[in-house]
């Protein structure tokens, strides 16, 4: 079984990523969403493993000076991380891993996993974003300019993804979000067991054996 893809995905608020993702493992069963750690206590309904692994502080930070987390940040007087133990499990069972991530953060997984595929998930343009933020209904004018202008600053790092995905329609954004991980498992340094027994045999036929 060839090893799984870790795919890091980013995108502006409002560009539909997580409408997305849920998509994309609706329809394909070898991606998995990395879970994260978190000291936040579960809400109503959520269950340890599946949501959230939820963590002590006293845990977390356990975590943290045992270098178990790939990547951890505080928010709201929480700890939140990836866990390097699930992805790693996830990665060798041959699933795609899915780290929805912001740009900083992307940036950072990108160092530490060369490999990494990093793919940032956009409108087709800015009057889309606009309206898309507009149409959730949830927010008053201050947050959607807050929004937009968040979005002015990530799209100076936008030229260090690997990819840039336009979301026009969800189900043609994962075609293409899916298509590029085929073509990612084609490159030769993920065949090389393949090319290598080739090899082996093309120097038994050769050899008339």
């Amino acid at each position: 079984m060839s090893k799984g893809l870790l795919l890091v995905i980013s995108g502006f608020s409002g560009a539909g990523k997580g409408t997305v993702m849920k998509r994309l493992l609706e329809l394909h069963d070898e991606y998995s969403l990395s879970i994260s750690a978190t000291t936040r206590k579960p809400r109503e309904g959520e269950a340890d493993g599946r949501e959230y692994f939820f963590k002590t502080v006293e845990e977390f930070e356990k975590m943290i000076a045992e270098d178990a987390l790939i990547e951890h940040a505080q928010y709201v007087g929480n700890y939140y991380g990836t866990p390097k133990a699930y992805v790693e499990e996830q990665l060798d069972k041959g699933n795609n891993v899915i780290l929805e991530i912001e740009i900083q953060g992307a940036m950072n997984i990108k160092r530490m996993f060369p490999d990494a595929v990093l793919m940032f998930i956009t409108p087709p343009s800015a009057a889309e974003l606009e309206k898309r933020l507009r149409g959730r209904g949830t927010e008053d004018e201050a947050t959607i300019k807050a929004r937009l202008s968040r979005a002015a600053e990530e799209a100076e790092g936008v030229e260090d993804y690997d990819y840039i995905v336009i979301n026009d329609e969800v189900d043609l954004c994962v075609g293409r979000i899916h298509d590029i991980v085929l073509s990612e498992k084609m490159k030769a340094k993920y065949n090389l067991g393949l090319i290598n027994n080739i090899k082996e045999e093309l120097k038994v036929y050769s050899k008339g054996e």
